[in-house]
């Protein structure tokens, strides 16, 4: 083979693989979901909840970019999982107008039986663009409530002898982890659900050292193999996706989401997460 015939088949194989590698990014990996089954063990469980299912899931970004049949699909699925409790953890919708919480209700309607056995919590999109308006978040509560979710902005709920702790977003206009934290039992068993895990890094913990679900991430959506995502919207860059030891026996999962800002995702694929509660030794 001369240069030159090596040289055009170079450039026509590069040309190839970056069109192949877009194609996978825009059209395959964004709606390529994994469901990640793993144990979440905690202490003080009550023995009933031993063995008992929670699914969490993330980052809807119900709205105009992220494809309402894949949406509906995903969230069917999920309710075909038949969780014993379903946890979603912000970032509902990408606010554009007032038609926005209305379509989200129409969408969310898809986890059908579901939805009773459904806790949330709010994220940044939650409250419009800006991240303030509170109007938008009571609306979209208001309405998820008329569905049967139970929306914890700042609240406990007591679920079988386990405390589920919700943490309004770290972003919004109601943050409020000071309130909520401090009336965690922790000689009870616990569960947080907090939008943005750079909460975990605050000190506000006390003497909590149970397990924070978190999303916001979305895993950076982008990931070189073998490198970190390149964007994140985390001060602490380490925060990315999956598990974390954190200070004072606390642990971290951050799952990936289900939908998209932009309709771009590689080498982080969407996520599902269903988490068997296990008595902690």
């Amino acid at each position: 083979m001369d240069r030159r015939t090596f040289m055009r088949r170079a450039v026509t194989g590069t040309i190839a693989a970056a069109a192949g590698t877009t194609f996978y990014t825009i059209k395959i990996e964004p709606h390529w979901v994994k469901v990640v089954q793993r144990a979440l063990p905690i202490q003080n469980l009550p023995e009933e909840l031993d063995g008992k299912r929670i699914v969490q899931i993330s980052d809807l970004h119900i709205g105009p970019v992220v494809d309402d049949l894949y949406m509906k699909e995903m969230l069917d699925k999920v309710a075909g999982m038949e969780p014993d409790l379903l946890a979603i953890t912000g970032d509902f919708i990408t606010y554009t107008n007032g038609a926005s919480v209305r379509k989200a209700v129409s969408i969310i309607e898809s986890l059908g039986d579901s939805l009773t056995r459904c806790v949330g919590i709010f994220g940044n999109h939650d409250y419009g663009p800006g991240w303030s308006d509170e109007g938008i978040g009571n609306s979209l509560e208001s309405s998820l409530n008329g569905l049967g979710v139970r929306i914890l902005r700042n609240e406990i709920l007591e679920w079988q002898g386990l405390q589920i702790a919700g943490i309004d977003d770290y972003w919004g206009p109601n943050f409020g982890a000071k309130v909520v934290l401090p009336r965690i039992n922790a000689g009870r068993a616990g569960l947080v659900l907090c939008h943005n895990p750079d909460v975990v890094d605050l000190p506000l913990w006390g003497d909590y050292k149970g397990w924070i679900l978190s999303g916001h991430t979305h895993g950076g959506q982008c990931k070189p193999p073998f490198l970190p995502p390149p964007i994140l919207p985390v001060q602490n860059s380490r925060y990315s996706r999956g598990e974390f030891a954190l200070e004072g026996g606390r642990r971290l999962y951050i799952n990936t989401g289900l939908g998209y800002l932009a309709k771009v995702r590689f080498n982080v694929r969407p996520e599902i997460t269903e988490f068997v509660l296990k008595q902690k030794v």
